[in-house]
């Protein structure tokens, strides 16, 4: 049965709305915008607001995917001590009829879409397909969870090359594939150590150990496969391996010694030095990859 809401205010319900769509989480969503910097178009107008508009249907597609699974666990996670409170659904704040009505929303602006970028809808179309076999099988089987996860990123880099209608390098292709499992490995780890097999149930076939080497594979493989990228296509890239490297380094400190990772999106928000150093890879980026005039 759903929880009453009357007792919560419109804004309260409002603000529950929004936090349902999860908009921290459209960080991620900036994998998009890969194909702009790595093609080179990043001062294109035309391309910007492309690679834009694909991101922001992103946003859609992936807040879509909060709401489906967050109804879909609604009753585990009111029996979770942090997820009882932090979601909006388990919580009380928003109702499963209120929720619909948000998701019939999100899904009419990506129908709406079709008509305008088919080829971006289609991949996103995939991404949602993916999501709804994770939120209802996937995430109940060790191993294809994480592969699951980190096929999300993939398909977020390909909506950026299918909008601007640019090629992407395998390498680049394998290196958000090794990133993404990594960060979907620490994940694991976090939930596994923080809150045992409570929070989900593919948990219990884990162990930190496993999802530790998990990580440390993908980790190393994400470095060599980018520094392979670099070499071979964008040797002007080349100054950012060190970045990339420090990255990897601070963000397994922020897992180990300050306990974060369990959210990869508030762990980047949280730490000034991780931040930062995603800011200068950007920078430095646009800097080496600036077109030369003449």
């Amino acid at each position: 049965m759903d929880r009453t809401v009357t007792a919560h205010s419109p804004w309260a319900q409002l603000r529950g709305l929004i936090k349902l769509l999860r908009p921290k989480q459209w960080v991620k969503n900036g994998f998009v915008l890969a194909p702009l910097m790595f093609s080179g178009e990043f001062l294109d107008p035309v391309a910007i607001g492309q690679a834009l508009w694909a991101m922001l249907l992103f946003c859609v597609a992936s807040s879509a995917t909060y709401v489906i699974n967050d109804m879909h666990d609604i009753e585990r996670d009111r029996r979770h001590p942090k997820k009882s409170q932090s979601r909006p659904l388990a919580a009380g704040v928003v109702s499963v009829s209120a929720a619909l009505f948000l998701l019939a929303g999100l899904y009419a602006v990506l129908l709406g879409a079709w008509f305008v970028v088919p080829k971006v809808l289609g991949v996103i179309a995939a991404y949602l397909a993916l999501n709804l076999a994770y939120t209802f099988v996937l995430k109940h089987q060790p191993v294809v969870d994480i592969f699951t996860i980190a096929i999300g990123f993939v398909l977020r880099v390909y909506a950026g090359a299918v909008a601007l209608s640019v090629p992407v390098s395998s390498w680049m292709f394998i290196t958000t594939l090794c990133l993404a499992l990594y960060l979907a490995a620490v994940k694991r780890r976090q939930e596994l150590s923080q809150s045992g097999s409570e929070g989900r149930k593919v948990l219990e076939k884990y162990s930190v150990a496993l999802v530790d080497r998990y990580a440390e594979m993908s980790a190393t493989g994400a470095l060599l496969f980018y520094s392979m990228f670099v070499m071979s296509a964008k040797p002007a890239l080349v100054i950012t391996v060190p970045l990339v490297l420090f990255g990897l380094f601070r963000y397994w400190f922020v897992v180990e010694a300050l306990d974060g990772g369990e959210s990869p999106t508030d762990a980047l928000l949280a730490d000034w030095q991780l931040l930062l150093t995603v800011v200068l890879w950007v920078l430095t980026c646009g800097w080496a990859l600036w077109p030369v005039q003449g």
